[in-house]
């Protein structure tokens, strides 16, 4: 692909596009007041406020973005795919979808506003900067209590219980898919479009997701994505939110030997040395978290 872009304004808002492209229907939806315009999987996004003051979370596809080689056409038969899973895997801790549908050459999805941020703000801090910078929403998260850390995980590990009771697998899970309100205490799972229904094999290798939350089944060929695969991928979020990411060293956990010992449990390289299931390891994560925030208190 071409690396010289176009630069598209809507608002006060610009950013890059591989070509120009028509987005004149968002203007029936209200004023831009937010850009997500570097995913890489064909998908560019918009804050949009309506002239009553209601805010939304709009997902295209169908432009040229900046960061993705395919297709259009391909990303356009993705998120239509894709929507179905927010439905299907209703949950109060999963961002809520409020329509769907075709415009133009491309395919929309609203979806209701939630006042966080992205724990992976690749767009504004990028590495190093996500790590050690003051304003970066990970570094400030890294920064609250354990305690505070502790709910935020529960929740989203308990949205994954419910994620395998509906006979599901998590796929391309990683920070970025975690939003969080530092003004509520809330966390909210986002951008679940290619989790799959069981059973699931790796039919590309390497599947779509960050190396840093992914099992080694996830790089291998053929290889059954189950339930100890999202053991896995549980259990590198809580080195992420709790510890340091890869680095499963004692000396960079947050929590207590316990909640650690639980955690790389979870992440064993060899698969049957994990729990069997969310289930069982959330329920050893719940009851030995339970102590450790009274712990904290």
């Amino acid at each position: 692909m071409s690396d010289t872009y176009v630069k598209i304004t809507l608002g006060d808002e610009t950013f890059p596009l591989k070509e120009t492209h028509d987005f004149t229907w968002l203007q029936d939806l209200g004023s831009i007041i937010q850009v997500f315009a570097h995913q890489d999987s064909g998908n560019i996004s918009f804050g949009v406020e309506a002239p009553d003051g209601v805010r939304k979370f709009i997902k295209y596809a169908g432009a040229r973005t900046a960061a993705y080689d395919g297709e259009p056409d391909e990303a356009v038969q993705r998120l239509k795919q894709a929507v179905h899973l927010y439905d299907e895997l209703h949950h109060p801790c999963l961002v809520r979808l409020l329509n769907h549908y075709s415009v133009g050459n491309g395919y929309a999805a609203e979806f209701e506003w939630f006042e966080g941020v992205n724990l992976h703000p690749h767009e504004t801090f990028p590495p190093p900067a996500k790590y050690v910078h003051p304003d970066s929403p990970y570094y400030r998260f890294k920064q609250l209590p354990v305690v505070q850390r502790l709910q935020a995980i529960q929740n989203i590990f308990d949205f994954h219980v419910h994620v395998e009771q509906r006979n599901y697998v998590a796929v391309d899970f990683y920070d970025g898919s975690i939003l969080y309100d530092f003004t509520r205490e809330e966390v909210r799972v986002c951008d679940i479009d290619v989790y799959q229904r069981k059973p699931y094999y790796n039919t590309m290798s390497r599947l779509w997701g960050s190396s840093r939350f992914m099992s080694p089944e996830e790089f291998e060929m053929n290889a059954p994505i189950d339930s100890k695969t999202n053991v896995f991928n549980m259990g590198a979020i809580a080195f992420g939110l709790l510890g340091g990411e890869l680095d499963r060293s004692p000396e960079n956990w947050d929590a207590g030997e316990e909640l650690h010992q639980i955690a790389l449990k979870a992440v064993h390289p060899n698969r049957e040395d994990r729990y069997d299931d969310i289930a069982e390891f959330v329920s050893c994560w719940r009851e030995t978290a339970s102590q450790e925030s009274r712990n904290y208190l």
